[in-house]
């Protein structure tokens, strides 16, 4: 019996050790931080748990959504924050004699690894911001093209070191995760090349997966190709195929209520279709949205009576891998042959543009 007890008693013991291994926490130093300051700890915007300073010190106990994963630490109004992947470990954050963004953060495997390729980063990421700095509103014109000749140089050596990684780090998370926010940038062929290197534990990643759907969807159409047909819902779950516009220019237009710069081109754009929807013009847009209220609301706001149709999937949007949209605003626009007559048109070009061929 004693031994009985005994063996149950090592068995708990062993467990309890498991248990405290294959849980997540984070000790963390910080300097210059006021007592009762909150810190967060956030997965893809949704914060997953909060804590307070004390004494520059804090402790987080957590459970993760996943392991690893990538975090955001940062406080309340986002002066002080950090990016960085964790794990169900014993894990460490020091900023007691650095920069809070700046902290050594130690105890989990794929960030080690992400601090290898930040190392590799620092010269080219230094050379950018002293290159942003020497910027003058008093350039002359061949000081700024020299400038931005410089800065493209620096952001060409940048890509080349995330390809270097991937291609040198195939099991690593980091390698997978780079190449999912990559690839429209980076585009169909040299993400394939990539993707093939991986582990198929990378391929079984939700990054793996992300990127696979990317190179099965890709179609990459160009100026001078016909264009990809799709279908997709619209607000009230009607189905809206691009081909069933017929004997028209079509401006397939992609954007989001949350994108800036596309709510700034939207009353050039309402002007636009205003003026030559009667001769045969129109617009299908795709929203990157997540939000269907959000996109619902900007439609109505920004006044756009045109096609307009979403499957919330954000930066996954099927049409959006399709064409290959790497940021937006950005368009395709297509004459009434179905050829793709031109690409990311702002509302000058457009205009001339329609001027000619709707005559």
């Amino acid at each position: 019996m004693k031994k009985l007890l005994l063996g149950l008693t090592v068995l708990l013991a062993v467990a309890c050790n498991e248990n405290q291994k294959n849980e997540f926490s984070l000790r963390g130093t910080t300097n210059g931080f006021e007592n009762g300051t909150v810190l967060y700890l956030a997965h893809k915007n949704e914060i997953i748990d909060s804590t307070t300073i004390e004494n520059n010190l804090f402790v987080f106990n957590t459970k993760l959504p996943s392991s690893p994963v990538q975090v955001w630490l940062h406080n309340k109004d986002f002066s002080n924050y950090r990016a960085f992947w964790v794990e169900n470990s014993e894990m460490t954050f020091d900023a007691g004699k650095t920069e809070f963004r700046d902290a050594v953060i130690t105890g989990c495997k794929t960030q080690t690894e992400n601090n290898v390729l930040s190392e590799q980063l620092k010269p080219v990421r230094d050379e950018i911001i002293a290159l942003e700095d020497s910027y003058s509103e008093t350039m002359t014109r061949e000081q700024m093209d020299f400038l931005r000749a410089q800065y493209m140089l620096l952001e060409k050596r940048e890509v080349e070191i995330y390809q270097n990684f991937i291609k040198e780090n195939p099991n690593s998370l980091v390698s997978v995760y780079l190449l999912s926010v990559y690839t429209t940038t980076w585009g169909k062929e040299k993400t394939e090349e990539l993707y093939e290197k991986f582990s198929q534990d990378n391929k079984d990643t939700e990054y793996g997966k992300q990127i696979l759907r990317y190179i099965e969807l890709n179609k990459e159409p160009k100026i001078g190709d016909k264009f990809v047909d799709f279908q997709m819902e619209d607000s009230k779950g009607d189905i809206q195929k691009l081909s069933d516009i017929k004997g028209k220019a079509v401006l397939l237009e992609f954007w989001a209520s949350w994108c800036g710069p596309c709510r700034h081109e939207n009353p050039a754009l309402v002007k636009t279709y205003t003026q030559f929807n009667s001769k045969g013009f129109e617009i299908f847009a795709v929203s990157l949205d997540e939000d269907k209220d959000n996109w619902v609301k900007a439609i109505e706001k920004d006044g756009l009576s045109w096609i307009h149709v979403s499957d919330l999937k954000g930066q996954g949007n099927e049409a959006s891998l399709i064409y290959g949209v790497n940021g937006i605003p950005d368009n395709f626009l297509i004459d009434e042959n179905g050829i793709i007559i031109g690409r990311g048109l702002d509302g000058e070009e457009l205009y001339k543009k329609l001027e000619k061929i709707l005559k």
